[in-house]
């Protein structure tokens, strides 16, 4: 099957928003066997989208649509698809009861001019939007299937991950479905030599990405069901881990801070920060990961020595020390100290450049119960959160 997006809107034209749900939705295709052939973008004008509308009918099997479903008057999608394919709109009394509940409970009357998020036309079928007012459609007609969901991106992918993935898996005649492989401790072509047997077989097909947090490894699957597609994968995360062993941090959509987070609340163990040169990035990656207030107690920003010394870091060593692996132990015990945590993690720099560094040196500092500890890295921006934060859950796991 070939497919077409349409995203409407003419915030999009304009440069106000970027179109994410276009990428979004074309990620996707190919594990459902679609192959994608045309995206377009339009305004809120429904002679154009009308137009545009036609175009793909006449060359494209599944046209998805996003935006354009709110209760304002230049909301015009549906009205523009209702006149394309010559048909009437009308309430449907199950979709207004639906909405007016949703408004009831955060205590609103609905306005009038929602009922146009009511309405359908007979060839289409609803599709719930949990986390909106604007559900979506659902039309197959002359042997074509179009697809509107909401512009939102939160509410677009809610509606994809619940309804349309699983729609459409029915529809295609095979199924690729991936996963992710997440590792540290060799560079790409190392990780490439280690898996070299399995880069060469036709399905599952393996790929090696160099990220920001390690090597990823792309195990994907093509089968006529999702189910026989899983089994396949299943058989190949077998031969990984027999390969990669420990190496493997992290599966899909895991991250490196939500498993420190999960060794630091099996372990009923806190952790504080102190940062210089990085700016808080680090506190601000803890406190992201929900449930952080069970195991993070605080990030404290000392770029300056008056703040080294405030936060508990001995004078003599503020004064003594350039920023290297001492400093940034003290600054780890200060830290653990001044907060009161089971570990303290610190991080500070230096921009020292030489023909083997170019970077500079990111120092970092942990310090627990048994005494503290500093390792130096390169100080690349890109992986700096990644570097502290492998450095951190190496020191959870030697804790049994």
């Amino acid at each position: 099957m070939n497919a077409e997006i349409i995203s409407i809107g003419t915030e999009i034209l304009l440069g106000e928003i970027t179109d994410t749900n276009a990428q979004y939705i074309a990620s996707r295709l190919p594990f459902l066997g679609i192959d994608l052939y045309w995206v377009s973008q339009v305004g809120d004008n429904k002679t154009r989208i009308i137009e545009v509308l036609k175009r793909a009918w006449n060359r494209s099997d599944i046209i998805f649509i996003t935006g354009g479903l709110g209760p304002t008057a230049d909301d015009v999608t549906r009205e523009s698809i209702a006149e394309m394919l010559g048909e009437e709109m009308k309430i449907d009394m199950n979709l207004e009861k639906t909405l007016r509940e949703r408004f009831g409970r955060y205590g609103m009357e609905m306005p009038l001019s929602n009922l146009k998020q009511a309405t359908i036309i007979p060839s289409a079928s609803s599709i719930p939007n949990p986390a909106g007012t604007a559900p979506g459609w659902w039309i197959e007609k002359d042997g074509k299937i179009l697809i509107t969901m909401p512009g939102p991106p939160r509410e677009l992918n809610v509606v994809w991950q619940e309804t349309v993935q699983s729609r459409l898996e029915e529809k295609a005649e095979s199924v690729l479905v991936p996963r992710t492989f997440k590792t540290f401790g060799h560079s790409e072509g190392g990780a490439g030599e280690m898996v070299a047997d399995m880069l060469a077989a036709s399905n599952p097909t393996l790929g090696i990405y160099a990220r920001a947090d390690g090597i990823h490894l792309r195990l994907a699957a093509k089968a006529k069901t999702r189910e026989e597609a899983v089994k396949m994968l299943d058989e190949g995360e077998v031969r990984i881990r027999e390969i990669m062993g420990e190496r493997i941090w992290g599966v899909d959509n895991e991250t490196l801070e939500t498993i420190i987070g999960g060794l630091l609340t099996r372990k009923a163990m806190t952790l504080a920060v102190m940062e210089d040169a990085s700016g808080g990035t680090l506190a601000s990656t803890f406190n992201d990961i929900p449930g952080s207030d069970a195991f993070f107690k605080g990030g404290l920003l000392a770029s300056s020595d008056h703040a080294k010394r405030a936060f508990g870091v001995p004078s003599p060593v503020v004064t003594d020390s350039t920023p290297g692996t001492g400093l940034a132990k003290a600054m780890a015990e200060a830290a653990r100290n001044f907060l009161d945590a089971d570990i303290g993690l610190a991080t500070t720099g230096s921009d020292d450049v030489t023909a083997d560094n170019p970077f500079g040196t990111t120092f970092i500092g942990i310090a627990d119960a048994s005494g503290s500890r500093a390792v130096s890295r390169p100080r690349r921006r890109q992986y700096v959160t990644a570097t502290i934060l492998f450095e951190l859950q190496e020191t959870l796991l030697s804790m049994g």
